[in-house]
């Protein structure tokens, strides 16, 4: 087990039972993301850092024609993935695997060298080398294929107080707003000729970025 794998698996042991319950009031935009989607028919969606499954089975039931893939490097929110994706009856659409975000390979882990959608939703901030993250998961997008990410913005239009309210409780869950995102998001897209949108949410509590792969790009 690696060191980021068991540090999860610490800060999640007895959260993940109440991770959703209590996360979907300021884990904002995922469902809007999740919308925004659109998979070709019978294409694929792969969640990197898919913790307890819950945007995955969204996913399963939003685009029932499509394949379904998460990973996550705590086996112990994997766990509760696969508890979850079962009691959604969609076993057989959504594969998981565990894998570190930082170095994984979806060929070995899912048969697939790529994907027509992929999705990180608050998990860059809390992976320390996540431009990398950023990088090589553009890089697993078949042509035409779209990364979407979402997490805290830069809380630009916040009121200072609450700013300085809400990063100091969520460095207690070692979560840090990456602020250079949509510039790095804009470097990816400038080196590997993609296409990048990215949109500031609620007064920038919260960003969506998109990277699209143009259809004849090898």
């Amino acid at each position: 087990m690696t060191a980021a794998a068991a540090a999860m698996d610490r800060m999640y042991r007895r959260q993940r039972h109440i991770y959703d319950a209590s996360r979907k009031f300021y884990l904002l935009g995922r469902d809007a993301a999740i919308d925004a989607l659109k998979p070709p028919a019978g294409g694929s969606v792969l969640e990197i850092g898919c913790g307890t499954g819950r945007n995955l089975v969204r996913i399963a039931s939003t685009y029932p024609q499509a394949r379904c893939f998460g990973l996550d490097v705590s086996a112990a929110m994997l766990d509760t993935a696969a508890r979850s994706v079962s009691r959604a009856g969609s076993s057989a659409r959504i594969r998981l695997a565990c894998a570190d975000a930082t170095d994984f390979d979806p060929l070995a882990l899912f048969g697939r060298p790529a994907f027509d959608r992929i999705v990180i939703s608050y998990a860059l901030s809390m992976i320390p080398p996540w431009e990398a993250v950023l990088a090589e998961s553009a890089g697993y997008l078949a042509p035409g294929g779209e990364l979407h990410v979402v997490d805290f913005g830069g809380q630009e239009g916040l009121p200072g107080p609450f700013r300085a309210v809400l990063n100091r409780w969520l460095a207690a869950f070692s979560v840090t707003p990456r602020m250079t995102l949509a510039d790095a998001m804009a470097g990816i897209a400038a080196s590997q000729g993609f296409v990048c949108t990215v949109r500031q949410c609620y007064r920038g509590y919260s960003v969506h970025g998109v990277l699209s792969r143009r259809a004849g790009l090898d």
